[in-house]
Parts: C-alpha cells; sequence; structure tokens
C-alpha cells in the first residue's frame, strides 16, 4: 500500500485504493481543504469517483475544478484544484417546497454538507396531530412558520402558530407541537448538533 499522501513535482498525489472506505471521503476532502487556493492534488482510485464529485458539486460549486488524467481499471486519477478559498454559498430551493421521506422524528428534510455549524430541517406534523412537550437541546433554536397553524406548547403555556410566524425557543426550554386542521409545516434552526431531535 503506498503513502496516502506524497509529492510529486509540486503536486500532491493522494492514493486511496489502500484504505478502508469509510476513510476515503474524508482523507480526500481534508487534502482539499489544505489547500491553498489556485493548489491542486492527484487522487488515485480503483474506480470512477462519481459519488465524491457529486459530494464536490453539491458543496463547492465552482469553488473546485476536476480534471480527469487517467481512466485505467483500478488506476482512475483526477487532478482536483481548488478556487475558492470557503464552500460557495448554494441555493437549497424553495423553503415551502423542501420536503422528502419524513424520517422518525418527522422532519421530511435536513440541511446537508460536511463542513456546517448549522443543524436546519423542515418538520411537517400533520392535522391534529400532537408532538409531546419536551425538554430541549442545549442551544436556541428558531423555528420559522412555513405553513398551517397550530400551537406551540410550552412548561407555561401555549403560543398560537400561523404561517410566517418566527419563533426564539431558548436553550434547554420546554417545547411541543400541536397541528391545527390545516397541519403544520415549520423549519427549524440552530447550532449543530449530532442530530436535531424533536423528542416525538
Amino acid at each position: 500500500m503506498s503513502e496516502p499522501i506524497a509529492s510529486t513535482d509540486s503536486t500532491k498525489t493522494l492514493d486511496v485504493r489502500g484504505m478502508r472506505k469509510p476513510d476515503k471521503h474524508p482523507t480526500i476532502f481534508a487534502t482539499f481543504k489544505d489547500l491553498a487556493v489556485g493548489d491542486a492534488f492527484v487522487l488515485v482510485n480503483d474506480h470512477d469517483p462519481k459519488h465524491l464529485h457529486d459530494e464536490f458539486e453539491a458543496e463547492w460549486p465552482g469553488g473546485y475544478d476536476w480534471e480527469y488524467l487517467n481512466q485505467e481499471m483500478r488506476d482512475w486519477q483526477i487532478r482536483i484544484t481548488r478556487r475558492a478559498s470557503a464552500p460557495t454559498p448554494r441555493l437549497l430551493g424553495q423553503a415551502a417546497e423542501l420536503g422528502g421521506k419524513p424520517g422518525v422524528d418527522g422532519a421530511v428534510w435536513r440541511l446537508g454538507g460536511r463542513d456546517r455549524d448549522l443543524d436546519a430541517s423542515v418538520l411537517e406534523v400533520e392535522a391534529g396531530v400532537a408532538l409531546e412537550p419536551h425538554r430541549g437541546p442545549g442551544c436556541d433554536v428558531l423555528v420559522h412558520v412555513l405553513s398551517g397553524e397550530g400551537v406551540l406548547v410550552t412548561e407555561v403555556g401555549q403560543i398560537p402558530l400561523q404561517s410566517g410566524d418566527l419563533v426564539h425557543v431558548p436553550a434547554g426550554a420546554t417545547r411541543g407541537f400541536t397541528a391545527g386542521d390545516a397541519g403544520l409545516r415549520v423549519l427549524l434552526v440552530q447550532q449543530r448538533r449530532q442530530e436535531l431531535k424533536l423528542g416525538l
């Protein structure tokens, strides 16, 4: 197995063919982040890393170059050049249209990305459904009501919610959601944690 990072003609070579699969992408992105703008490294892999390219396109759109140097079986070589000093802003879509299959906590969308300081998710609560009050995480949460109506249940009462409302939920505060007849769809934004849970 070759050394993970070597220097060849002032361009680093990263050979990931002997690495464990879970270690490959984190090592590749760490190598990319260590580059100065305009510098490059050559990635050597045993297959065409299409999923890796999708990750770069999602997190660094316009901020990198991807050039195939070799496309032989078990010897794929790609020169990856850094073009931006930080991940570039990206349009996530219309908030009212963000969605997908609900997770175990009811979230139908989550903010993705490898390096970020925020957690964000879209929660859908069906009409008449109540999420039991629970003590929240150790950080503040901003709640933006995207559509529908309902109530935010707190330790001392209820706060009516309607489309467009913004609510600040302090760290550790008790909160729960009850949806009205039209259901309730909210965007939750907070400091990044291991996992954003609402305590169904």
